[in-house]
């Protein structure tokens, strides 16, 4: 990416910009996305509220695609992110049979940084160093906002606090109090798929299989079990299956709740014997629980007269249906500064900008997920009665589907200059 032939804003007061008071709600990578980019914005004064007490991560792994490095690119974090495993070879497996079912070599030509699977506490820590001091606030949980109309908005804190802003940037994930505040009749729901984590050591299971040192999803028709290293000596399970919503959607979190050993390994029985050894060998207190929640298409991402705008989960619940959740907010993030920039922090001219970007490609994300749904569901029927290595073998996405290099090469910084081409 060529940094030069992107509109980037200049660090000089000009009178005639406006003073904008920007509240981040949620430090997670869009919203620590969201203040770096901002903190390049001239007359911008923007404070990430964080809910937790301490700013941690919680999961297992994250992919690094292109483009993720190249929005990582344009906040200048890019070189700070330094650790993880190259995924350039990626398996999907039959997981009673051990059958490889497809192998995706990704090419190597003109490639200047690796795809990775890297810990999330990696990239946070990365996003941390280049976020300025003082401008996240820890337990601080939103519980209400409040329209004051051309006054801004009033945020209220369950600590008592009481903020004013300009802008509230919703960057608090699928289960977003301020989507749900502005969005009032938004609904998420449990899909069904339940998803248990895990990090150990890669010297824990290396002698099971060598294969298991490869990225891959390990398939039966109903549940699959994902391996990969992450870097620095430690390996990832993310293991999932589905759960009747009807049942179980009472009882479900979306993020990080503990789960016993034996819970979690009685969904994969029918698994070959080293996988079921893998899943044995976490530790007691290593696996944590993830309910994947999803909503409908929003119609637009900005609210109560462009005050609101969302980032992230927030302004798409599709349940992390392509990996790549994180690079979609820091997107978001950096164009949402581009397009303050742009309009002189005017967030009547801002936000529809950033809606007019952003909004059909999630829309394309919609629609691409229904279609692929309803051609498994086809294929399956055409089947008929079809047997177990059937079932896995009609979840498997090749490289012979749709081109997806609309999501996974993704250059974020085209994508505006082309927009500010339109404009001029």
């Amino acid at each position: 990416m060529n940094q030069n032939q992107v509109f980037v804003p200049r660090m000089t007061v000009d009178p005639s910009v406006r003073h904008l008071r920007v509240a981040i709600i949620g430090g997670g990578p869009g919203g620590l996305a969201t203040a770096i980019a901002l903190s390049k914005i001239p007359n911008v004064s923007a404070t990430i509220y964080e809910q937790a007490t301490l700013l941690r991560e919680v999961g297992a792994g994250i992919s690094i695609g292109a483009n993720t490095w190249n929005v990582l690119e344009l906040l200048g974090v890019a070189d700070t992110l330094t650790s993880g495993h190259p995924t350039w070879t990626i398996l999907n497996m039959n997981g009673r049979s051990g059958e490889e079912l497809d192998r995706r070599e990704r090419p190597k030509d003109g490639i200047t940084r690796p795809p990775i699977r890297t810990q999330r506490t990696a990239l946070q820590k990365a996003l941390l160093a280049h976020v300025k001091s003082g401008m996240i606030q820890l337990s601080k949980r939103l519980t209400r906002m409040v329209d004051k109309n051309h006054e801004g908005v009033e945020l209220y804190f369950e600590d008592g606090t009481i903020v004013e802003a300009d802008l509230v940037v919703g960057a608090d994930g699928i289960r977003s109090v301020v989507r749900d505040t502005a969005w009032p009749n938004y609904e998420i729901k449990f899909t069904g798929t339940t998803i248990w984590r895990a990090l150990l050591p890669w010297d824990a299971v290396k002698d099971l299989d060598p294969r298991f040192e490869i990225t891959g999803w390990w398939h039966t028709p109903t549940t699959h079990v994902y391996f990969s290293p992450v870097g620095e000596g430690l390996w990832e399970i993310a293991s999932r299956a589905w759960q009747d919503p009807v049942t179980n959607s009472a009882s479900k979190k979306s993020w990080g709740v503990p789960v016993e050993n034996a819970y979690v390994e009685s969904y994969f029985t029918e698994y070959l014997s080293e996988i079921r050894e893998a899943l044995a060998r976490v530790p007691p207190g290593g696996w944590r629980e993830f309910a994947a929640f999803a909503g409908p298409e929003l119609a637009q991402l900005t609210a109560w007269d462009n005050k609101v705008v969302l980032v992230g989960d927030s302004s798409h619940a599709l349940s992390g249906a392509f990996g790549s959740g994180a690079g979609f907010a820091m997107e978001d993030g950096w164009i949402l500064a581009q397009a303050l920039a742009y309009s002189k922090n005017d967030t009547s001219t801002a936000l529809p900008l950033f809606d007019a970007i952003r909004l059909p490609y999630y829309s394309r994300m919609y629609a691409h997920l229904a279609t692929e749904a309803d051609k498994r569901a086809a294929k399956l029927k055409a089947l008929g009665d079809p047997t177990f290595d059937e079932r896995v073998r009609n979840k498997i996405i090749t490289d012979g589907g749709k081109d997806m290099s609309w999501i996974y090469q993704n250059d974020i910084g085209a994508v505006w200059k082309e927009q500010v081409d339109r404009l001029e």
